[in-house]
């Protein structure tokens, strides 16, 4: 293993537009919940962006992705899709990686936003449908 900075936790607490975050470098696990639609969100990708890119940096171990994600705007949704392929390109050189994305079943909407994501990417990627999801 290289030397530098070591992988650190990231818990970023919800809010009525911004989702629950936490990252657990330990799991090798990503998990974002909740509604999207932050007042800039960029900037508030920017920190979970910067972990993802230090995790497959400085990692070797799996990393999985868990989105129970009810409602994305449409900078969230871009924001995402930045994530996947950042996901994608670490999959392409044979890393590990995964999405399982949770949608409640009423609602189509983010079900049919999951599959559209779901076609962009060729690493494993399932989605759960369950009951609400918040």
């Amino acid at each position: 293993m290289k030397g530098g900075p070591i992988v650190n936790d990231l818990v970023i607490a919800g809010s009525v537009s911004s989702p629950a975050v936490r990252l657990d470098a330990k799991r090798g696990s990503m998990e974002l919940s909740g509604e999207s639609y932050p007042q800039n969100a960029f900037d508030f990708f920017a920190p979970i962006m910067d972990w993802a890119h230090q995790f497959l940096r400085e990692r070797p171990d799996p990393l999985l992705l868990e989105l129970r994600l009810s409602y994305l705007n449409t900078s969230s949704t871009k924001c995402v899709i930045d994530l996947l392929d950042l996901l994608e390109n670490a999959y392409r050189i044979g890393r590990s990686v995964r999405v399982t994305w949770y949608c409640d079943k009423e609602n189509d909407r983010a079900r049919e936003a999951a599959e559209e994501f779901r076609e962009d990417v060729t690493f494993p990627f399932e989605i759960r449908l369950t009951g609400h999801v918040s």
